[in-house]
């Protein structure tokens, strides 16, 4: 008789997992207030208030709300000059909008390999990769781990490049104390529904410099000069404002924020005691100098050897019918992408980052709110599928 759920046995979990996005009436009553105030639009006082908030949290002189987290990264770019002719390094493990930011402004992204600890950029395969027509360098704080800033700034800094932080899963984390998002000369956010602050879409980009944050704000608002007349123009700009609508949520989102930072953590922690002791999953690596953590996903990597050979694809389908929400990530990295391969772009070897499409396996970060008690039966469900994956080579 089977015993796996995926052969019709009885699963592991049975709860429901905390839904997300989440709300309750502090959104409402925001949604109302911006209904009643009848400025629904971008000049909504909610955006600037949304934009302060969240500069605050990440201790930053300069936030600036946008439409969404991809056009944040076209804007940065535009407003650093970026365009044909331009190299920009980015990382071949991450979501296509970082690498499309690039060449929608003209340029060529070139894709480095990534850490195989961490996912984020090999910042040694960099400094390999750099040519005289580098310009800027996006790092990816990849599921919210940030990128060895100690490494990257000095030698961005060394070769006079600037540093686009896409935080985009980094919301709250901290290197050595210090926010993400605050460290390069512009850091570029997501809002959208999956993100750890959501108002279903949206995007914030974060810069301590008194001149870019002057030029972004321009940018965003159809070029117009800031404090200057209605119809005064002073650069090239587009319509990248957020509403008021989006704000409102965004606030009262904010309002959970620490304490759902603190679970996830809290949460992440347990699973990876728990994946220690049981092995064939490891865990991502945790930087001692990461004092916080975003964990938009908990990441495993896959070891077949370690249940008898199945291959990765059949293990997840047999975890998600234990009741554990999970995924294999990206199939390919973004230079197999058509849009994105050469001559498109510029391709260094990158074999962890094809590694990674092989054996990663993403939880969200939603399971991490769940209570602790939860992330046990995670463990559970891995061990019995170990125990009877016998059953995975027979049905």
């Amino acid at each position: 008789m089977a015993k796996l759920a995926l052969n019709g046995g009885t699963p592991v979990c049975t709860r429901s997992w905390p839904r997300w996005p989440q709300w309750d009436e502090r959104e409402k009553s925001r949604l109302l207030a911006v209904l009643e105030s009848g400025e629904w639009g971008g000049f909504n006082e909610l955006v600037g208030e949304f934009e302060r908030a969240f500069a605050r949290l990440h201790q930053a002189r300069h936030g600036l709300a946008a439409v969404n987290g991809t056009l944040t990264l076209e804007a940065s770019l535009r407003v650093l000059g970026i365009g044909p002719g331009d190299e920009v390094i980015v990382p071949p493990y991450t979501f296509i909008a970082t690498a499309n930011a690039v060449r929608l402004v003209g340029a060529t992204p070139v894709f480095v390999d990534v850490d195989p600890d961490t996912y984020n950029l090999d910042v040694a395969a960099v400094e390999a990769a750099l040519s005289p027509r580098t310009r800027a360098i996006i790092p990816v704080h990849f599921a919210g781990h940030p990128v060895d800033m100690d490494a990257l700034l000095p030698l961005a800094e060394r070769h006079g490049l600037f540093v686009v932080e896409d935080a985009a899963h980094a919301h709250g984390s901290r290197w050595r104390g210090t926010p993400m998002g605050t460290l390069g000369h512009i850091g570029s956010f997501s809002l959208q529904l999956s993100k750890n602050l959501t108002a279903g879409e949206g995007g914030i980009l974060l810069t301590q410099d008194d001149e870019l944050a002057s030029k972004l704000r321009s940018f965003i608002n159809q070029g117009r000069t800031p404090g200057g007349a209605w119809y005064t123009h002073g650069l090239l700009g587009s319509n990248l404002r957020m509403t008021g609508w989006q704000a409102g949520i965004l606030l009262a989102q904010l309002e959970r924020f620490d304490a759902q930072l603190e679970r996830r953590m809290a949460n992440a922690r347990r699973l990876n005691a728990i994946f220690e002791e049981i092995g064939g999953l490891r865990p991502m690596g945790w930087d001692a100098r990461v004092d916080a953590h975003a964990f938009h996903l908990y990441m495993l990597r896959y070891e077949p050897a370690a249940f008898g050979g199945v291959p990765r694809d059949r293990f997840v389908a047999a975890l998600q019918a234990e009741g554990v929400p999970c995924s294999t990530g990206y199939a390919v990295p973004l230079y197999r992408q058509p849009p994105l391969a050469e001559p498109y772009s510029r391709v260094t070897s990158c074999p962890v980052a094809e590694q990674a499409c092989q054996e990663a396996i993403w939880l969200t970060q939603n399971l991490l709110l769940a209570e602790p008690e939860a992330m046990e039966e995670i463990g559970l469900a891995v061990l019995k599928i170990r125990e009877h994956v016998g059953e995975l080579r027979l049905f």
